[in-house]
């Protein structure tokens, strides 16, 4: 395989799909963000245990993806850099979302 080709569009494909896999399986376990902190007061218990759930999914297809990957004669990166990246700015969304929840307990949405 072409350096060209494992640093080009099949990269830049790779990342994006592993990226989104990623942002879909932490969005079937958990609600979103802004829902997180608006009743942060009511979720904080088990909150982070679904975004800890959704980031192991994310990790192991991320490292399924990297496997098939190097099999195929492809470089493992972009389903890592995508799953991985994805995992960092959603763990931390969800982190923001319930601190700043809790510090601000405004009126929810649940009761």
């Amino acid at each position: 395989m072409p350096a060209a080709d494992s640093l080009g569009g099949n990269a830049a494909i790779g990342v994006a799909v592993y990226a989104e896999l990623v942002y879909t399986v932490i969005s079937a376990s958990c609600s979103s963000p802004q829902t997180t902190e608006i009743n942060a007061d009511k979720r904080a218990d088990t909150l982070m245990k679904w975004v800890y759930i959704g980031l192991a999914q994310g990790a192991a297809f991320g490292l399924l993806g990297a496997w098939l990957a190097s099999k195929g004669g492809y470089s493992p990166w972009p389903p890592l850099a995508g799953a991985g990246i994805a995992m960092v700015l959603l763990y931390t969304q969800y982190r923001h979302a319930l601190v700043s929840g809790l510090a601000h307990c405004g009126p929810g949405t649940e009761s």
